[in-house]
């Protein structure tokens, strides 16, 4: 359904200078943005409720430099961020794009806290792969679905119309300019908007099947954890503007989440000490590279299986998070005093369990390297009351997708800009690379936060200007 139709001669029901489709994060951040340069805003949301992605993740926004981490006594600077990011993608990232959101993440973190109350505080008491600096910010809750909330309540406080149950279905096109959209309704019935700048903030393309057999063929039977909402239609509407698209085999997976639960479990558990184990009872890789990485890694092992072993101190670290909360309610945490009570309930073979473990209190006792090269070094060691979950890998979201400028703005093949059309979040590119382990912890949340609010002041003063003219 991702169609353009020509524009010349529609009738639109109304027009509005800015059209923002996708109620997710970025999208609300757009909205608000716009909205305060002025611009009249319509944000389309195909769900009866905002939620998109967001809701589904931990909610986490890594940011350098910000009034939190200072108050914490963490020093960190976008420099330093960029540098992680490309460091974790092995230097694929554009280094332009990374410094961009790196230098734009902080800023936006405290406008949204200063303008509209969101209370944010910095995780302080861990630390995510790949960061040289603890920057990850959070709600209260440590949930996506109560960053949501609050973005969607500053949304309707500041009067920004939002429309759910509308789902996108066309976009109306002179050659590159785009005039409007075509709105679907659940009855089938179809209303046209006119606009003045687009911004695309609907994500990217991990709920499509067959984009992701294209593009992400390792993860083509894994579970989706994302939104089922992400048909990829902003990369299918870009490229036939004649959008430049870069790392399209880019994506998050994630290598635990409580299965069958389905919950998504920190991956605290690994960063504080916790380790994974197949079924037969062993380690199968290095889970401290990062969380994204091991979901193809835990989908290899028999009946793409793992479970994630820790205690009852890295726990009392993850209860800071809803969703582990969740998943304890749910009985998904098991909790044995001793590792062989810990493999009946996990039904595997005890022996083997055992051994695991003991060789893990081994290496973190002399700071010993494994010989899969993870080092544990300072590590505490696991004691009783012991803990696990049983998870499998998932597909998240992609990270690759349309390009776009300093504005936020699509480019073409060429590099020129599309004459008034706008990308965030997993709609653009982002700064993974094209590889999952190229994914540094919040890279969504990153360029969801960062160009969504670049996009939506830069349409607003792009659509002021095409109606002074």
């Amino acid at each position: 359904m991702s169609r353009i139709l020509p524009a010349d001669g529609v009738e639109f029901e109304f027009t509005v200078p800015v059209v923002v489709i996708g109620g997710g994060a970025a999208g609300m951040v757009a909205a608000l943005a716009a909205h305060e340069q002025g611009a009249g805003v319509l944000v389309l949301e195909r769900d009866a409720l905002p939620q998109g992605s967001t809701a589904l993740s931990a909610g986490l926004v890594p940011a350098p430099g910000t009034r939190w981490q200072r108050d914490a006594g963490i020093e960190d600077s976008p420099e330093r961020f960029a540098a992680d990011i490309i460091a974790k993608a092995k230097g694929e990232p554009d280094p332009a794009a990374v410094a961009r959101v790196a230098q734009a993440v902080g800023p936006a973190l405290e406008w949204l806290a200063d303008r509209y109350g969101l209370p944010f505080s910095v995780v302080d008491n861990f630390s995510y792969p790949g960061h040289s600096a603890r920057r990850m910010h959070g709600l209260p809750s440590r949930s996506g679905a109560e960053l949501i909330d609050r973005l969607r309540g500053a949304v309707e406080t500041a009067g920004i119309d939002v429309l759910c149950e509308a789902h996108v279905t066309a976009l109306y096109a002179d050659g590159a300019l785009v005039r409007g959209v075509e709105i679907t309704r659940p009855d089938g019935s179809v209303e046209r908007v006119g606009c003045g700048a687009l911004i695309l903030a609907c994500n990217g393309y991990g709920g499509n099947r067959a984009l992701v057999e294209r593009h992400v063929p390792e993860l083509a039977d894994a579970l989706y954890f994302g939104h089922p909402g992400n048909q990829g239609d902003a990369l299918l509407w870009g490229e036939a503007l004649g959008a430049a698209t870069r790392h399209l085999s880019g994506h998050q997976g994630h290598g635990s989440v409580a299965h069958p639960a389905g919950i998504l479990v920190t991956w605290a558990t690994i960063t504080e000490g916790g380790v994974q184990v197949n079924a037969q009872g062993q380690r199968f890789s290095n889970e401290a590279q990062g969380y994204s990485e091991q979901a193809a890694i835990v989908l290899r092992q028999p009946d793409g299986i793992a479970w994630t072993v820790f205690d009852e101190r890295i726990a009392a670290i993850a209860r800071q998070f809803e969703d582990f909360r969740q998943a304890e309610a749910m009985g998904a945490v098991l909790s044995a005093d001793t590792p062989a009570e810990l493999a009946r309930l996990m039904r595997i073979d005890a022996d083997a369990l055992t051994a695991t473990l003991a060789d893990i209190d081994r290496l973190k006792a002399t700071g010993g390297t494994d010989c899969f090269g993870r080092d544990f070094t300072g590590a505490a060691p696991l004691v009783p009351p012991y803990r696990a979950v049983r998870v499998t890998g998932a597909l998240f979201h992609t990270q690759g997708g349309l390009v776009v400028d300093d504005e936020a703005r699509v480019l073409d093949g060429n590099g020129a800009r599309l004459p008034n059309l706008y990308a965030a979040g997993g709609a653009a590119c982002g700064v993974s690379g094209s590889k999952a382990s190229g994914y540094l912890s919040g890279n969504g949340l990153l360029t969801a936060v960062a160009l969504g609010r670049i996009a939506g002041s830069a349409a607003a003063s792009a659509a002021k200007e095409e109606t002074n003219r």
